[in-house]
């Protein structure tokens, strides 16, 4: 009687009717034995699919302990793997490795069974995350064998994009993007179950994304677009919006870019933690870029009290906010939340340079670049180097070296420019504009700050004007005050008011008050009219364009 009750949820979920499957679950309750444990099992799956998390990992848990009060190690432990994703879905990673580690004391007893390797498989993240690549990559590899001789299609395509991924992050890309590639082609023969499927898809974009290859991601990330409208009650949509939030943002699309991300933390809240950070995560960068600093404050806050860890773009937020040893003190934060991982220590170190440039600190910026370079050189990737040039120009910019800047930032924004990052071409292109004008070509400078003004605009970013302040980088900035410090100096000698230089500077009037309280600390006045006086006296208000 209890098999023939799980007869329809079970076909339900064979055809990826989720809701059904779950009604038909819940109708089937309450059964015994074997039958209930089996029946908790169908109801967690399609809760997952339906982005219950909760309810899955409540109703998994009792099917564990049913599976393992009857002896029954192969479904006891196949439980305990689920259990060890669902925790780490929810960042509660202590309870994740104790699921873990019950999952292999049952599954040891079945070393043949495709549990057991799947088992392999999580302790594989575990160890790649702990940056032990030659122990992971060498399970990994067992795990695909074994899953081919066996014909375990979706445990080896699993297992290929686990592989895939090591290779890379052991800087041996093209390989790397071999196996990712190979475990695609199953994906998209529709040979494998949609949470295969699912992971190989995203594990791809993801690689494409840190190896800033755009083109290839965007590519995907719409085959993944399309796949997961087949899929309307799963989770991957939430997470393919993560990714394609990126992919937008990279071509200058951001308002759209910006929607796509914050429905992706709606959807991703409850169900995948990880994720739903990095969609706070994203939508903070972007509303960074677009000007609305303080919204972009709050994605930021957002993503770190999902993960526990600061984002690089908080940094650059902290910088542009006239917070610079705040800003100088978060991206080194950030950097040892990092400590192997060299791609993503690579994202984050133009953001050091910028910082560290900013506060005076050669000596770090220099550090910075090194590092970025040493990437660069084992990686190959082509952003990197990209990225190297724009650090390099700003790092020449502040030595005075201005002909050697000059020439660095050109090459930046050439390779930007055939990159087709927009915005982070139109940086470049405003490094250029400074070095040219430091070194006394204001015509040229012109003609490059205007272009990046005008891309800056068809994207719809907010252009910085101190960063194309007329000041040679290597001239003595008094009392310590950073550019948008001056720039604010500079207005309030003009007798604007802070709602009127927030207006002029596009941003919040707090951050204009924050910024006149550190002005006034650091030149020793209490006034406007003080600070004004001090303006002059410094010749500041002459140098404004």
């Amino acid at each position: 009687m209890g098999v023939d009750a799980l007869t329809t949820p079970r076909d339900a979920l064979a055809r990826h009717d989720w809701r059904a499957a779950h009604e038909a679950a819940v109708a089937a309750s309450p059964l015994a034995g074997a039958a209930e444990a089996e029946r908790l099992e169908l109801l967690a799956e399609a809760s997952w699919w339906l982005g219950r998390l909760a309810e899955c990992t409540e109703a998994r848990e009792q099917a564990h302990r049913i599976f393992d009060d009857l002896g029954d190690v192969r479904r006891a432990g196949q439980c305990a793997v689920w259990l060890y994703e669902h925790y780490g879905m929810q960042c509660r990673p202590t309870i994740a490795g104790a699921w873990l580690r019950r999952a292999r004391r049952s599954l040891v007893e079945l070393p043949d069974s495709p549990e057991y390797h799947a088992l392999l498989l999580r302790e594989v993240e575990v160890t790649h995350g702990e940056g032990r690549l030659e122990e992971a990559t060498e399970v990994a590899r067992h795990v695909v064998d074994v899953s081919r001789q066996q014909q375990w299609r979706n445990l080896e395509a699993e297992a290929l994009q686990a592989l895939g991924r090591l290779l890379i992050d052991r800087g041996e890309v093209i390989d790397g993007l071999a196996q990712l590639d190979e475990a695609m082609l199953s994906a998209v023969e529709g040979r494998l179950g949609p949470y295969a499927t699912g992971k190989v898809y995203c594990s791809l974009v993801t690689a494409c994304e840190e190896l800033g290859d755009m083109r290839r991601a965007a590519e995907w990330t719409e085959a993944t677009a399309r796949w997961a409208q087949q899929h309307p009650f799963t989770i991957f949509p939430g997470i393919c919006r993560v990714h394609r939030a990126a992919a937008l943002g990279w071509r200058g699309e951001l308002a759209v870019a910006e929607q796509e991300a914050d429905k992706a933390c709606t959807e991703l809240i409850d169900i995948h933690v990880p994720n739903a950070a990095a969609a706070y995560a994203t939508v903070g960068d972007i509303r960074r870029r677009l000007g609305d600093l303080d919204g972009a404050e709050r994605a930021f806050a957002s993503a770190e009290e999902l993960c526990g860890r600061p984002c690089g773009g908080l940094a650059l937020l902290q910088l542009t906010d006239g917070r610079s040893d705040v800003a100088a003190r978060t991206i080194q934060r950030a950097l040892e939340e990092q400590p192997w991982n060299r791609l993503a220590r690579a994202e984050l170190l133009p953001a050091q340079v910028e910082i560290a440039v900013e506060v005076g600190d050669l000596a770090t910026a220099a550090a910075a670049l090194r590092d970025l370079e040493s990437v660069g050189e084992d990686f190959d990737v082509a952003w990197l180097g990209a990225a190297a040039e724009s650090a390099r120009a700003r790092i020449q910019l502040a030595e005075g070296d201005l002909d050697a800047a000059c020439v660095t930032a050109r090459r930046a924004v050439e390779r930007w420019q055939g990159l087709e990052v927009p915005y982070e071409e139109a940086t470049a292109r405003v490094l250029l504009a400074r070095a040219l004008r430091a070194s006394g070509d204001e015509g040229a400078a012109a003609v490059a700050l205007d272009a990046a003004a005008a891309m800056f605009a068809d994207i719809g970013a907010r252009f910085d004007l101190s960063q194309s302040d007329d000041r040679p980088a290597s001239a003595e900035v008094p009392a310590g005050l950073t550019g948008r410090e001056i720039e604010v100096l500079r207005l309030v000698a003009a007798g604007c008011t802070n709602k009127g230089i927030a207006a002029e500077l596009q941003v919040s009037s707090k951050t204009v008050s924050r910024h006149l309280s550190n002005i006034f600390a650091k030149i020793d006045v209490s006034s406007r009219s003080a600070a004004t006086a001090f303006a002059f006296e410094h010749h500041l208000v002459d140098a404004r364009r």
